[in-house]
């Protein structure tokens, strides 16, 4: 059998097990191992372990507890319901100024939490309600959730691009910065996109009533101040970082305490607390750790059979593709495998095939690899809210309340897909909206 045929028994043989229910790292690295140990016999014992010891070598690997218990801190302390309180008052005049605000939540829990889902639970537990009593079309709304809930893998700090930083050994500071202006892009767009929607049908998204809003400016202010939290958190953690103050992972660990503080200051830091905090996190970190590890393991033995110079042979040599067309069928696979699985596994399946692949292109740009991080994580979202099968999708339904039907939300994520595939357009054709920013910081980590 040819080294190119066991590459390919190897990858089939991974997505069957997926298509079992399996845990994704189990497949993922039950397939490494069986095939180093088929290969190079007893020897290929010595793959995990050394695997293990490079991954305990990545030093911003430290920042994903840290930050994804900075989220979920704020979240479960309650904090985060007091930035939308804060919201629905100071937006409530604006034509869909609730949903022009969850925007904002949204944009706000990504920037403390990194992960998708965390916004998601947030806007749907705590948004969604607010604007249906409020008379707010639930169509409308649903996809507010959720497409804002997408910034959350893009707006830094964003737990999936460290993932892809230490998958694909490129700089985690460089990605973060190449996914602030795509970010803020979008979540404009969405802002555009509803401010229309309202003003051409006033009955999609009323105004919230003059006698809810008609308080005392000092109630007003209260209210910013307790919804100012997470905003302060943020700008003093990422402040210190931009100006060299602090590592990426001396960041994070502020980013952090900052968060433990200010449970205590507003009174809500308690052991249940801590408890639920401290098993998500350990949860979570846990499973992107396992993930890992099975894919530098799989990496490793599907890199040694040669299978990215034959992925290479076949598009560059064989077919004549030219870089934008490979481009471009990478991003069409993302969308594919992302209805099926998440972005992490998409992930850990994908990268050592296309990040070497990447790195051969000549697309007439410096950091490519930075460059489709960022393009790597829109698609992802794409995938996440595209029926029939879209992670998200399910997610929503079951957090969502019961007035919100599987038909409505998959008739309400279209417009923010079709923005979602307007601003990859823009970041493929004008590449320095991801990379000015990262080629003009200077910072450590």
């Amino acid at each position: 059998m040819t080294y190119e045929m066991i590459a390919l028994l190897m990858f089939a043989s991974m997505v069957v097990l997926l298509t079992t229910g399996q845990r994704v790292f189990a497949a993922i690295g039950f397939v490494a191992s069986g095939a180093a140990l088929l290969l190079y016999g007893p020897g290929a014992i010595e793959l995990p372990f050394n695997q293990v010891f490079k991954l305990f070598n990545w030093y911003a690997m430290l920042t994903l507890p840290m930050f994804i218990y900075m989220g979920y801190i704020l979240a479960e302390s309650g904090i985060a319901e007091d930035l939308y309180k804060m919201l629905h008052v100071w937006f409530g005049r604006i034509p869909g100024g609730l949903a022009i605000g969850t925007i904002f939540l949204m944009v706000i829990i990504s920037a403390m939490n990194g992960l998708s889902v965390a916004g998601m639970a947030i806007g749907a537990t705590i948004a969604l309600p607010e604007m249906l009593r409020r008379g707010y079309d639930k169509v409308l709304i649903s996809g507010v959730v959720q497409g804002g809930s997408s910034l959350g893998i893009l707006i830094p700090p964003s737990v999936v691009l460290v993932l892809y930083g230490m998958i694909a050994r490129a700089p985690v500071s460089k990605l973060w910065f190449a996914g602030v202006f795509p970010g803020l892009i979008m979540a404009s767009l969405f802002v555009i996109y509803i401010l229309i929607r309202a003003k051409l049908n006033p009955k999609l998204a009323p105004t919230v009533s003059d006698e809810e809003l008609n308080m005392p400016f000092s109630e007003k202010l209260a209210l910013a101040r307790a919804g100012i939290i997470p905003f302060a958190i943020f700008f003093f953690m990422t402040g210190l970082f931009v100006f060299g103050y602090t590592s990426l992972v001396e960041s994070s660990a502020v980013g952090a305490t900052c968060a433990t503080l200010a449970a205590v200051v507003k009174g809500r830091f308690t052991w249940r607390l801590v408890r639920e905090t401290a098993v998500k996190t350990l949860g979570i970190s846990c499973m992107f750790l396992w993930l890992i590890l099975a894919a530098l393991a799989f990496g490793a033995v599907f890199d040694g059979l040669g299978a990215v110079k034959a992925i290479e042979f076949l598009f560059i040599q064989q077919w004549d593709l030219s870089p934008w067309t490979i481009i471009i069928m990478m991003q069409v696979s993302f969308i594919i495998m992302g209805m099926f699985l998440d972005d992490t596994a998409m992930l850990v399946i994908v990268a050592p095939l296309y990040v070497p692949l990447v790195k051969l292109l000549d697309l007439g740009f410096d950091n490519q690899l930075i460059w489709f991080g960022i393009l790597y994580t829109i698609t992802c979202q794409i995938a996440y809210i595209t029926p029939p099968f879209g992670y998200n999708l399910f997610l929503m339904r079951s957090m969502a309340p019961k007035e919100i039907t599987l038909v409505d939300i998959y008739k309400s994520i279209w417009p923010f897909v079709t923005i979602m595939i307007i601003t990859i357009a823009l970041v493929m054709i004008f590449p320095q909206i991801a990379l000015w920013l990262p080629e003009n910081m200077n910072v450590r980590g």
